[in-house]
C-alpha cells in the first residue's frame, strides 16, 4: 500500500475534473491518473459504448474496481468519474483522503458541455436529466469531499489555485 493520492477530484460531469487534475499534478510535480480513461484503456473502448453494449450495471462494476485499483496505487493527483460516489465501498475508501469536489451548477453544465455531448446519462431531456443526477448525487460528492470549490465562471487555472489553497498544499514556482 502506499501513501495514497495527494489529491483526488469528485463531481459531475463537466465540472473540470480533468482538465483541473492535469493542471494540479503539473503543479504539485507529480503524476495525474484519470480513472475513466483506466476503463478506456482497459476496455479498449469509450463509456458510452461499455453503456450501451453491457449496461450501468457492468460500467459501475469497472468502475469500482478502476477506483480501487486507483487509490491502492496511485500518489499523485487523481480524478473519479461522476458517479464513483455512488458506491458505497468506494466512498468507504475515500474517508480520510484529501478530496476535493468540484462543484458546479446546470447553467455552467451547460455552458461546458451543452448537455447534448455523447454522456450516456443524458441522452433524453438532459438539462432535467443532470439536475436529478445532481440531487442524486450532490450529498454524496460532499460527503466524501474534504473541500468544495465552486468551478462557475472559474478558469481552470482558477480552479486549481482554489484547490491548491484549500487542501493547504503547496504548488511549485
Amino acid at each position: 500500500m502506499t501513501g495514497g493520492p495527494l489529491v483526488v477530484l469528485v463531481g459531475p460531469m463537466g465540472s473540470g475534473k480533468s482538465t483541473v487534475g492535469a493542471l494540479l499534478a503539473e503543479r504539485l510535480g507529480a503524476p495525474y491518473r484519470d480513472t475513466d480513461a483506466d476503463i478506456v484503456a482497459a476496455e479498449g473502448r469509450e463509456i458510452s459504448d461499455i453503456f450501451v453494449e453491457d449496461g450501468e450495471e457492468h460500467f459501475r462494476a469497472l468502475e469500482r474496481a478502476a477506483v480501487a485499483a486507483a487509490l491502492a496505487e496511485h500518489e499523485g493527483v487523481l480524478a473519479l468519474g461522476g458517479g464513483a460516489v455512488l458506491d458505497a465501498g468506494t466512498r468507504a475508501l475515500l474517508a480520510g483522503l484529501p478530496v476535493a469536489y468540484l462543484s458546479m451548477d446546470v447553467e455552467e453544465a451547460v455552458r461546458r458541455v451543452g448537455l447534448n455531448t455523447a454522456r450516456p446519462l443524458l441522452a433524453v431531456n438532459p438539462r432535467r436529466q443532470w439536475r436529478e443526477l445532481m440531487e442524486a448525487r450532490r450529498h454524496l460528492y460532499t460527503e466524501v469531499a474534504r473541500v468544495v470549490v465552486a468551478t462557475d465562471e472559474r478558469t481552470p487555472e482558477e480552479v486549481a489555485d482554489a484547490v491548491l489553497s484549500a487542501l493547504e498544499l503547496k504548488k511549485d514556482a
